[in-house]
């Protein structure tokens, strides 16, 4: 039997320490921001969130910023786990991929950081090293929320545990860490790791592009790995007839990068995985096996039949946007709700570095509903310039309907005459860069929150540039890792304000029920006397009056504000004549 370094660990602490991070359950009012972009479809939508809103967003104040690692070693958002046991008890933890290099583009070690949210200490870090240049992947939680999965600058995903961060290794069928790459050293994985669940299955998928440049005998692909049994299946942008992973001149042709930075994206109701490719050659309409600039739909698991997807969409002048660097596959795929009454049932929205997005009819990607087919696309829209984040997307509270932002403008998915679904161009406002995310029908775009609908500020915040970094709103704070420092904002501590009447028969106080009133702010009652009683004082919290109602003090603690009552002398002496 060959024990993993947990087991063995567990050994040695006599299971003290086993199942870190997966026998604490959750509380009722928290959540997960397990991967990129909250979930598998990488919408950047938190439909979870209820402490921050619209009313209240303006409060937030900065609570840490704190360095991690050396400048410029961030370039990538955390995802964070809530409640998880930990050696030094139950923490939420937020997970960084980081890098030792000294710019964008160097580095020889990546590490994964497990962060206190609570504080920003580090709890614990595992590091790799093998590749020479710079890769900003962000890690993903598994389901039964006891792995984290992280890509290495050695060309593997590794799994380690969540609470202690203990690696597991393995040999044979089930093999951790698992291959990505046999060429780190010209290919990196820059996109999210995904975590898909499928079938009663789950996978950890990882895509590859090239660093900068596009130098070296690189292919894109995607590595699907099945976290029961760490069977992989490969798919080759290029030399797609060969499932498994190219070497060294194995492939006659390169390119087909795949650099959206939310990897692959998956959605349960068509049961697809969707990536995007960059530049390199495309043949796949003449019988061929080459998908540049193309959009290419997989089964949940990677697998495919004769190296051919399940369908595929590539637009009409894939020649020119070769020729140009033209990168159709600049962002991940997005996922669309179709409105009511839309003829296509699933919608997706591909953006290239051109600026052009193409939205795409899931189900017959080309117009044909099978792989290899050119043009089809449903409309195509000119974002102004090619997104260096990708399109978030919202269903709006109110209407349902489907909400797209790119950048610093937002779209509405609504119908043409012929019910066909169509993006139409709603505002554009600036305030801040990277990528735009929603969370309780707040929109975040850098550290700035907007109104969805209009792109109003509702609150501003100079934060810097977040180059590809962006926040994540999770468990009622704003949590960004950027250049080497983790940042959180949330709204200020909360006192409760307790009104108090002695008789409810004498008088009455409004509002009746305890406040929750902000450290700092006032409370405000108005007290109201019941004929023949008048007001005899009203006391605690420094409560005084200013002509229209009763104010505390700036609150800074929990506190009573108790209100009594006398019965006037003239009526209580008529009173006691009757």
């Amino acid at each position: 039997m060959i024990l993993n370094r947990r087991a063995r660990k567990c050994l040695a602490l006599a299971c003290i320490v086993t199942a870190l991070g997966a026998t604490v359950p959750r509380t009722a009012s928290a959540t997960d921001w397990p991967q990129w972009g909250f979930n598998a479809r990488h919408s950047s939508s938190n439909t979870a969130e209820t402490t921050i809103n619209r009313d209240n967003v303006a409060r937030l104040t900065l609570k840490y910023s704190v360095p991690v690692v050396a400048p410029l070693a961030i370039d990538a958002p955390p995802v964070y786990a809530s409640a998880i046991q930990t050696l030094s008890g139950t923490k939420d933890l937020l997970f960084v991929n980081a890098t030792d290099g000294a710019d964008d583009f160097v580095s020889t070690t990546g590490s994964l950081i497990a962060i206190d949210a609570a504080d920003g200490s580090i709890v614990w870090v595992q590091t790799t090293s093998g590749s020479s240049a710079h890769a900003a992947s962000s890690p993903a939680i598994g389901p039964d929320r006891a792995y984290v999965y992280s890509y290495g600058l050695d060309g593997y995903v590794h799994k380690y545990g969540i609470g202690d961060g203990v690696e597991t290794i393995t040999q044979g069928p089930v093999r951790w860490p698992a291959l990505v790459t046999l060429k780190p050293d010209v290919e990196k994985v820059a996109g999210g790791l995904t975590i898909v669940e499928s079938g009663g299955a789950a996978y950890v998928v990882a895509i590859t592009d090239a660093y900068f440049g596009d130098g070296g005998d690189y292919q894109g692909h995607i590595v699907t790995i099945d976290l029961s049994t760490g069977a992989e299946h490969v798919f080759n942008a290029m030399c797609s007839d060969v499932p498994a992973h190219l070497g060294y001149g194995t492939c006659s042709d390169v390119g087909g990068g795949i650099w959206g930075r939310g990897g692959a994206t998956f959605d349960a109701l068509t049961n697809r995985l969707y990536v995007a490719t960059g530049n390199g050659h495309f043949n796949a309409n003449a019988g061929g096996h080459d998908w540049g600039d193309s959009v290419l739909a997989l089964a949940p698991d990677g697998s495919s039949v004769d190296g051919l997807p399940i369908d595929s969409y590539t637009p009409t002048n894939y020649d020119d946007l070769e020729a140009v660097d033209g990168d159709l596959g600049l962002t991940s795929p997005a996922i669309l709700r179709a409105p009511p009454q839309s003829v296509v049932a699933h919608v997706g929205l591909q953006i290239g570095k051109t600026g052009t997005g193409y939205l795409i009819d899931l189900d017959a990607m080309s117009g044909t509903g099978l792989p290899g087919g050119v043009g089809g696309e449903l409309q195509t829209i000119n974002t102004g310039g090619g997104t260096m984040s990708q399109p978030t997307v919202w269903i709006d509270s109110d209407d349902g309907s489907t909400w797209v932002y790119i950048d610093n403008t937002a779209w509405q998915l609504t119908l043409d005459g012929a019910g066909m679904p169509i993006l139409e161009e709603r505002w554009t406002e600036f305030f801040g860069n990277g990528l735009p995310i929603v969370a309780n029908d707040v929109l975040y775009s850098g550290i700035n929150a907007l109104d969805p609908r209009t792109g109003k500020p509702l609150w501003l915040y100079d934060g810097g540039d977040t180059h590809w970094a962006s926040p994540i709103v999770i468990d009622g704070a704003i949590y960004l890792a950027n250049y080497g420092y983790l940042s959180k904002w949330g709204l200020p501590a909360t006192h409760i304000v307790t009104p108090v009447v002695n008789d409810p028969a004498e008088g009455s106080i409004d509002p009746a029920d305890p406040q929750s009133v902000f450290e700092g702010d006032v409370a405000r009652f108005t007290v109201t006397p019941i004929p023949p009683y008048e007001i005899e004082a009203v006391t605690g919290c420094g409560v005084s009056y200013d002509g229209s109602s009763w104010v505390t003090m700036p609150v800074k603690f929990d506190c009573t504000v108790t209100a009594t009552f006398f019965l006037d002398a003239i009526f209580a002496d008529g009173f006691d004549d009757s």
